[in-house]
């Protein structure tokens, strides 16, 4: 029988990996069983259609543009890096991440802050670096469906932009984003535990 070092050598670039996300070596194997099992036709990258397949992301309204982050700027394809890049947002933020981080190195994937960047990315539709009135209205829209009406969601909506919108532009930058969710624990909201 192989040992977990000799199963993780299939895995390209796996120290990189483990280092840049955080993923324990025995998760990273599952995962990359996980993007073998989406890559059916054994091309060595997972497109759009793969990701679709993930029950999870089928029924959840934001979905599609959680799908649209493992592709930015207009990719049609995602490697297995990508893959966990994108997932390491939703790591769990663990005792061990604060007190072993080097202060020199990049914040880790799972940081707050940069759990509350994946999140502004999924709002900011156009990339402007700022939440139209607009986007936040269609992404409300996606969240709640047919459950609140036109009028409501509208409401809604202005309340939700003027609460934030710190500076009076009628949009909300990330740092009036971030501002507005500083209670919320975006550490744990924003987590799916991913066996270790």
């Amino acid at each position: 029988m192989g040992s977990r070092s000799s199963h993780a050598a299939i895995i390209p670039e796996v120290d990189t990996i483990r280092q840049e996300t955080g993923f324990s070596q025995a998760c990273l194997l599952r995962l990359y069983h996980r993007f073998q099992a989406l890559d059916r036709s054994k091309k060595g990258y997972l497109s759009r259609m793969d990701l679709q397949q993930i029950g999870a992301l089928a029924v959840n309204p934001l979905g599609d543009r959680i799908i649209d982050s493992f592709f930015p700027d207009g990719s049609h394809q995602v490697d297995f890096s990508g893959f966990v890049r994108v997932l390491a947002h939703f790591r769990p933020i663990d005792d061990e991440d604060a007190s072993n981080r080097d202060p020199k190195q990049p914040e880790p994937l799972n940081s707050r802050m940069n759990k509350l960047r994946f999140a502004f990315q999924l709002y900011d539709l156009d990339r402007d670096g700022k939440i139209s009135r607009h986007e936040m209205l269609q992404v409300l829209r996606l969240m709640v469906g047919v459950q609140v009406t036109d009028e409501q969601l509208e409401s809604i909506t202005d309340r939700t932009v003027q609460e934030a919108d710190d500076d009076g532009d009628g949009a909300v930058s990330f740092l009036e984003f971030a501002k507005s969710l500083e209670k919320m624990d975006i550490e744990q909201k924003m987590s799916i535990r991913i066996l270790k």
